[in-house]
């Protein structure tokens, strides 16, 4: 299965459709008229087809269970065409595309399982997805962001251990199509991070400052950073730590912070690898919405 232990729970609504065509009109009499012979071919139908959204994960090995909040069922008849319409809602981290499918596909077979008996023309005629949930991305045709990394560690920047958390935080950003055009490190002095907060806030959309947000005595960054902000962003600052919670009960001891210097979002993430890796993992690709409102430094 693919692991999907780094996405966010989102509202999640798929729909997906299938159509079943019978070969005379009598046959949708029938069904109408609640004569069939095997029962009402409607609600059994969407019996099973709820049965079928809320087992998806049991038949489809690479399909991951989800809470089903919500399954709608509905029919409509077009000449000898039965249109079925499946919708599924969840808040969840995957897509609901193979639940609607499934539902619809077990929806479409229960008809075609009722009405064999007394129509041998019977045929489904397609399942398809209808609908997808919009999802959060980083438009391809959007311009570049212009964006620094500001490495803040006394040990990587006098050699004694190498910049893991850094060099994960570019790897993240690259998957975004985001391209740093400045990556530094330099110890955790305050004068030099507000010197280099003030520096590249006037040419960066985002700059992102690694390292400092603990608790042990060289931990400066938050300090040399707040003074500076002119808006804080509590919100970015709760899903970065709501997000390592969850993971680690240490994300309680995060520091970290955001917020705007002008129309440059800075943020200061913490300096472990697992720590900057998650921070990030919980902000984006959704914070690109803040970012590309902004305007570009010339």
């Amino acid at each position: 299965m693919v692991d999907i232990t780094p996405n966010l729970f989102s509202l999640k609504e798929e729909s997906a459709k299938a159509i079943v065509q019978v070969s005379n009109p009598e046959t949708i009499s029938a069904v109408v008229e609640n004569r069939v012979p095997k029962g009402n071919v409607f609600e059994m139908a969407k019996v099973a087809g709820l049965f079928a959204v809320k087992s998806t994960a049991q038949i489809l090995p690479n399909s991951h269970p989800k809470p089903i909040e919500f399954t709608g069922i509905e029919y409509q008849i077009q000449d000898l065409e039965i249109h079925i319409l499946v919708k599924v809602k969840s808040v969840c981290k995957s897509d609901l595309e193979m639940e609607a499918l499934h539902g619809a596909t077990i929806v479409a077979l229960t008809i075609y399982d009722m009405l064999k008996p007394i129509d041998k023309g019977i045929s489904i005629l397609k399942i398809q997805s209808e609908e997808r949930t919009q999802k959060i991305s980083n438009v391809g045709n959007q311009k570049a962001i212009t964006t620094a990394l500001v490495v803040c560690s006394n040990a990587i920047y006098n050699g004694f251990k190498p910049d893991s958390a850094g060099q994960e935080i570019l790897s993240i950003l690259k998957a975004q199509n985001i391209h740093p055009n400045s990556y530094e490190i330099i110890p955790d002095d305050l004068q030099q991070i507000r010197e280099k907060a003030k520096s590249l806030s006037p040419l960066n959309q985002l700059v992102i400052f690694c390292g400092g947000t603990g608790l042990s005595k060289t931990d400066i960054t938050p300090e040399a950073l707040e003074s500076l902000l002119e808006r804080r962003i509590p919100g970015i600052e709760e899903a970065m730590r709501s997000y390592g919670q969850i993971r680690t009960p240490y994300a309680m001891f995060s520091r970290s912070l955001a917020g705007m210097i002008g129309d440059c979002l800075v943020l200061a993430l913490p300096g472990s690898t697992r720590g900057a890796k998650e921070s990030v993992e919980a902000i984006f690709p959704a914070i690109l919405h803040v970012i590309k409102s902004m305007k570009v430094p010339n």
